[in-house]
């Protein structure tokens, strides 16, 4: 694909061997761009190549420090505008204020839509992303969005190992949608635990496993983790309803400081999670295997560019 007529992909700092993996799908070099975050808190961006009249991809997950790393994108939306790129797609694999998706309590922000709008204002002509945490994020946008998932990336995990003795995991009622997805591409039942959170502070509490489970090996999925506690209390509670071997698997590994030594100490055996993050709060410990989905966003940035169906890369 390298050529004049060939999409510009640039990485920003919060996702540069991501955008290299993509780029390496797509047998193009990364754009040359440079990113600073000075001392007293300003950020600095500047593209190091011509992109007029060029398709720009901007490659950035919202990771650790999140709210940088979303100035950084929205200074580069206008950077490439203003060096009259034709269109400038941001490529934001892990859409972390996904999480802030309505008004759920008095006075609080609908944050996900406060972001979309500055996106918006900044000049974003399209937006890519993966495993939103509620799909109806999309709406918030007035241009287009491509919703990927991470299924096909994390089910080729398990496709051999899993029979009928297997059942997929919703951590709660909210997930359900996901885990009928998984069962079905892996030919297993869904069951669903009950979880509810007393505060803010992100612990969970399963009070029940609706379906059964006894003797029955787990997969529990989500689309992502912070500190594994949701993951670590269902797979407890399928423990205590006498399923057999625990696995889970999450689009988006987050997994903060301490994680590690939690999940190492929780029933589950394995965890699959993508390569969307390359913040690591502390080193991922042996139970913690990593898939990629550089060759799923390849794809999805090769038919953007080329004006060919996407929807097929969405489908779960």
């Amino acid at each position: 694909m390298a050529s004049r007529n060939a999409p510009l992909i640039f990485g920003g700092s919060a996702s540069q061997k991501f955008t290299r993996a993509i780029c390496r799908e797509l047998k193009i070099k990364p754009g040359r761009c440079e990113s600073r975050h000075y001392s007293e808190g300003n950020t600095f961006v500047r593209v190091l190549e011509n992109v007029r009249g060029r398709d720009v991809f901007f490659v950035q997950s919202l990771s650790y420090p999140v709210n940088d790393h979303l100035v950084e994108i929205l200074f580069y939306i206008d950077a490439f505008k203003r060096a009259s790129a034709r269109s400038v797609t941001a490529v934001i694999p892990f859409f972390s204020y996904g999480k802030g998706d309505k008004k759920d309590e008095p006075r609080v922000s609908i944050r996900a839509r406060v972001c979309a709008d500055c996106l918006e204002a900044a000049g974003v002509d399209r937006l890519v992303t993966m495993d939103l945490h509620a799909p109806q994020i999309q709406g918030f946008f007035r241009v287009p969005v491509d919703h990927l998932y991470a299924l096909p990336v994390i089910a080729a995990r398990f496709k051999r190992r899993i029979n009928k003795n297997w059942v997929v995991v919703a951590p709660d009622v909210g997930a359900t949608g996901m885990a009928n997805a998984y069962a079905r591409v892996l030919g297993a039942k869904t069951v669903i635990a009950e979880k509810t959170r007393q505060d803010l502070r992100e612990n969970a509490v399963v009070k029940r496993i609706i379906g059964n489970v006894s003797g029955k090996n787990a997969l529990i999925v989500d689309d992502f983790t912070i500190s594994g506690g949701t993951l670590i209390a269902t797979a407890r509670r399928l423990k205590l309803e006498k399923a057999g071997d625990i696995f889970a698997a999450v689009a988006h590994g987050v997994l903060t400081k301490g994680c590690a030594a939690r999940l190492t100490a929780s029933p589950i055996k394995k965890l699959v999670i993508t390569d969307t993050l390359e913040h690591r709060f502390e080193p991922l410990p042996p139970m913690v295997s990593v898939a990629s989905a550089a060759p799923l966003f390849a794809k999805a940035l090769r038919r953007i560019h080329n004006q060919t169906s996407v929807s097929a890369l969405f489908e779960v």
